[in-house]
């Protein structure tokens, strides 16, 4: 039984054999290992069956071509999702059915003999040692140690991508169309509601407002929700993949449960992660979002990390560009001068906090290389020191700063385009019931104008589709949960009311 995993992994460790014994006796010899080659054995040869192969009488070459041909082929690749860890040896020759394995030697084109089988082993080792670890008789530190002993924990399966997020950045790279590349920082939001019996709002002498609850006390609460993933970039990619559009994200995790998490949720939505970053010894960034009512008070903490500029192996259409950490300026230095040596990517920027308080100065080549500007009419103000009562005027002091298109959002009034010399407004799309959550209306709308205009839309058309996926985005719980489809948005503009139109303000 040790010889056949060793030969799958190819293992050369002369501790191979004696550690995986040890493992074995560890569970009072209860034949994990019988029961872990039955299911790699069973599993191959089920997924031959459905490659219409003979398993008594088909070579590894055979297999090697038959796995390819079927990836060409197929374009859900249902057939191998549970192979992650199924190797086979036929004629001495080890074939890998993981699905990143076989995707990798389809994309590069690898001959038989230059075959991918490392990501196929990786999970292999990973599954002997969970299933070890699971047994109700052993100890995981030293099943661990067993592990080490035996050569089972390489430096490279640490922070190893899953075949779902492989898949995504694999997808991406040979897709073609317009490809989105969003940078900013990424969050897990646990959104708890509160009881509105003990919680409450308060105004101060100044009129600002308030949320409290009894001090020194245990209020109740009424529900949490961990939403994972979110923040404005990651809302952007998502929305944007939804919108039929390729879609990656540079943005920043510790080496936690919840950075994989994220890893694994943005993947799930086709969402490219391969220039996602994991920190080592770091944790992800977590918020607590105080709901009461539909408003919400968010509790915010970022996690510093070391930010630099990665230049993406496939030159981006667009790169947008939103919250990120403060310590990020080396970031933005290697984005500009990404910028400057690729005039073609177009640049989106949805100013968060650290680029408030920056200035405008400091930000002067961002604004002036920005395509498009999204930003809400108090934060306009603030940049362009312009009186809040012109909307000419604000528009007017964006496009002096070297903005080529200029959004302004303005809460229940609607929203304002700036282009080619004119000024259009449209008003909101109609709520269908009261708003659930706002969180992150305000990032769905900016990335559905971005994804419009990637897909040859005019600015006109990308401001009606804009405030109908904010819409949905307030009926759910969450920044994403409620970003649309294109035809999805589409049929709301099928049966949206006669005056929700795009109107020209010439005052």
């Amino acid at each position: 039984m040790t010889k056949f995993l060793q030969d799958l992994l190819t293992s050369t460790e002369p501790l191979f054999p004696q550690a995986l014994s040890q493992l074995e006796r560890s569970t009072g010899s209860d034949g994990v290992d019988v029961r872990l080659i039955a299911d790699v054995t069973h599993k191959a040869h089920d997924v031959m069956r459905g490659l219409k192969l003979d398993t008594a009488d088909t070579t590894a070459r055979e297999l090697y071509l038959a796995l390819n041909s079927y990836i060409t082929q197929s374009t859900t690749h249902e057939l191998l999702f549970d192979a992650d860890f199924m190797l086979l040896k036929i004629e001495n020759e080890v074939v890998s059915f993981n699905l990143i394995d076989v995707i990798e030697n389809v994309h590069h084109q690898l001959p038989f003999d230059q075959r991918m089988i490392t990501h196929g082993q990786r999970a292999l080792r990973g599954e002997i040692i969970a299933r070890y670890i699971a047994h109700p008789r052993t100890d995981e530190g030293t099943t661990r140690q067993f592990a080490l002993d035996a050569g089972l924990v390489e430096p490279s399966d640490q922070h190893y991508p899953s075949v779902k997020a492989h898949q995504a950045a694999l997808e991406t790279s040979v897709a073609t169309g317009p490809y989105i590349l969003t940078i900013g920082d990424i969050f897990t939001d646990a959104f708890i509601k509160l009881d509105e019996k003990y919680a409450r709002i308060d105004t101060d002498s100044d009129g600002s407002k308030r949320l409290s609850l009894p001090f020194g006390s245990k209020p109740p609460y009424d529900s949490v929700d961990i939403v994972k993933a979110v923040g404005p970039s990651p809302n952007a990619a998502v929305a944007s993949a939804r919108l039929g559009l390729r879609t990656g994200l540079m943005a920043w995790l510790g080496d936690d449960l919840p950075g994989e998490e994220s890893l694994e949720h943005l993947a799930s939505e086709r969402v490219d992660t391969s220039l996602m970053i994991t920190q080592p010894n770091s944790k992800s960034s977590y918020w607590y979002v105080l709901r009461y009512g539909s408003d919400r008070t968010m509790l915010v903490r970022s996690e510093a990390y070391d930010y630099e500029w990665q230049a993406p192996e496939n030159a981006p259409d667009w790169i947008y560009l939103s919250y990120i950490g403060a310590n990020s300026w080396p970031l933005h230095e290697g984005l500009l001068g990404y910028l400057n040596d690729h005039p073609e990517t177009k640049l989106v920027f949805q100013p968060g906090t650290f680029h408030f308080e920056w200035g405008i100065e400091k930000l002067a080549a961002l604004y002036q290389r920005s395509h498009l500007v999204v930003m809400n009419r108090e934060e306009a103000v603030e940049v362009t020191g312009k009186t809040y009562d012109s909307l000419h005027d604000l528009a007017t002091g964006l496009h002096d700063l070297g903005v080529t298109t200029v959004v302004i959002t303005d809460g229940s009034n609607g929203s304002y385009a700036s282009f080619d010399g004119k000024l259009v407004t449209i008003p909101n799309y109609p709520d269908p019931a009261p708003p659930l959550d706002r969180t992150g209306a305000g990032d769905a709308f900016a990335s559905t104008i971005m994804a419009a205009l990637a897909q040859g839309e005019s600015v006109e058309t990308a401001l009606t589709w804009a405030p109908i996926n904010s819409m949905s985005v307030v009926q759910k719980l969450g920044a994403q949960a409620g970003l649309l489809s294109k035809e999805d948005i589409q049929k709301y503009l099928d049966g949206a009311p006669d005056w929700y139109k795009v109107s020209e303000l010439t005052k």
